[in-house]
């Protein structure tokens, strides 16, 4: 348990922080979500449109720190990828 006033203020800014970015990262899974179930159609234009939504919300993550940069540029390449292969 936090004693000094420091680690107190440090555990309040913690639990802030963990429900903001719990929020962001839920946000960015609905939009991966909608992607999937959109390639999961088949639909190629639906899949396509979803992606350019998804794309600046993923990249939101990584300049807000809630995902690694190499893993924001590998979900979009193998979506992207997905979503090329379905023509």
């Amino acid at each position: 348990m936090a004693n000094s006033p420091q680690a107190k203020k440090r555990a309040r800014q913690n639990e802030r922080r963990f429900a903001v970015n719990k929020a962001r990262r839920s946000r960015i899974r609905t939009y991966l979500r909608k992607v999937e179930e959109a390639i999961a159609s088949g639909d190629k234009e639906a899949a396509a449109a979803a992606l350019r939504t998804a794309q600046p919300e993923i990249m939101r993550g990584v300049t807000k720190g809630v995902f690694h940069k190499n893993t924001a540029a590998r979900k979009m390449s193998r979506l992207s990828a997905r979503v090329k292969a379905l023509g």
